[in-house]
């Protein structure tokens, strides 16, 4: 089969087309996914320009995401047939094979069938995103109605599906972009209110929308100085999740502290690093209720660009130029 493989780390270049063995399935539990679509998500330049997240040898085949088609079942699975369209998040850190490839097997508990509506290149794009929104928001932050909420980058893989669930589950939402194509995306999608940071503090933005409390939640994608700054953003008593690690030389967190603010860190990857069922089982029936949400018209994926799987480096250096809005595809 193709796939693209991570030859060594570094830039986009180190990523190349070849002739690989087809995966068969070796346990009953598993299936074999052709693969329509492969979601490119920044984790996965992270990866290929820093190393494995997981023991491994290379070269291996990255990407977290997929959407496909069940070709074929181990004896013990009685979810799925061969037929079923698939989405899922699993493989690509580096001990298991990731979806920039014709076919993948994996467990089918970490399968779930694929929203009906949209097709499977929107498929392929949510998974990842959508986990670490709905964690972030809801399991971290415990998001209610009538909150309000702050998303950084809204416009990117995560703000865009975020923005949305805040606003389905009743928040009014804030939020942070960098160019006026962005700013009309993130209107459509819903945001009450939107900050164009090169021109505007967000901070002062976001206390002069609140009247001067600052916001219940504040979702951080960005880190380093947009996440110090956002403790002041936040209002006493608030919560303040990031996808980013910590600074040493951050000096915002006394002030935290006084605010007696909730600090989260959402890492959805957690289940997939640490081989832990409950967390992976809690995912799928996210990702079940997010199928729901899409079937009835109330979550949208934006794909902006699909490539072929030839053009693996080329989405990544996209990703790399910092303007992608949405999500990028690979077709297989």
């Amino acid at each position: 089969m193709k796939a693209v493989l991570m030859t060594a780390a570094g830039g986009p270049e180190v990523l190349q087309l070849d002739e690989v063995a087809e995966p068969e399935i070796v346990a009953p539990g598993q299936i074999k996914v052709r693969i329509h679509a492969a979601g490119i998500n920044p984790v996965d330049t992270k990866i290929r320009s820093r190393g494995l997240f997981q023991p491994g040898k290379l070269p291996v085949i990255l990407g977290l995401d997929g959407a496909g088609e069940v070709c074929a079942v181990g004896a013990g699975v009685t979810e799925f047939k061969p037929g079923d369209a698939v989405w899922y998040c699993n493989g690509g850190l580096g001990r298991e094979p990731g979806n920039y490839a014709e076919y993948t097997v994996l467990d089918a508990k970490a399968a779930r069938r694929k929203p009906i509506s949209v097709d499977f290149a929107e498929a392929a794009a949510g998974p990842l995103v959508l986990l670490t929104a709905w964690e972030g928001l809801f399991d971290r932050a415990g998001l209610q109605a009538g909150h309000t909420v702050l998303v950084h980058a809204g416009a990117g893989g995560v703000g865009h599906v975020a923005i949305q669930l805040a606003k389905w589950a009743g928040a009014r939402v804030i939020t942070t972009v960098g160019t006026p194509e962005k700013t009309a995306m993130v209107r459509e999608l819903g945001a009450d209110h939107v900050i164009d940071y090169h021109r505007e503090d967000f901070v002062e933005e976001t206390l002069d929308w609140t009247d001067g409390r600052g916001v219940d939640i504040c979702l951080d994608t960005v880190g380093g100085e947009t996440l110090t700054r956002s403790v002041g953003a936040t209002a006493h008593y608030g919560s303040l999740v990031t996808l980013l690690q910590l600074s040493a030389s951050d000096t915002a967190w006394n002030e935290a502290r006084t605010r007696n603010l909730r600090l989260g860190f959402e890492l959805m990857l957690t289940p997939l690093m640490r081989d832990l069922p409950e967390a992976r089982a809690h995912q799928g029936e996210i990702l079940d209720r997010c199928a729901g949400l899409i079937d009835d018209g109330l979550l949208k994926l934006c794909v902006t660009r699909r490539y072929p799987l030839a053009e693996a480096s080329e989405a990544h250096a996209e990703i790399g130029g910092g303007r992608v809005r949405g999500k990028l595809v690979l077709m297989t």
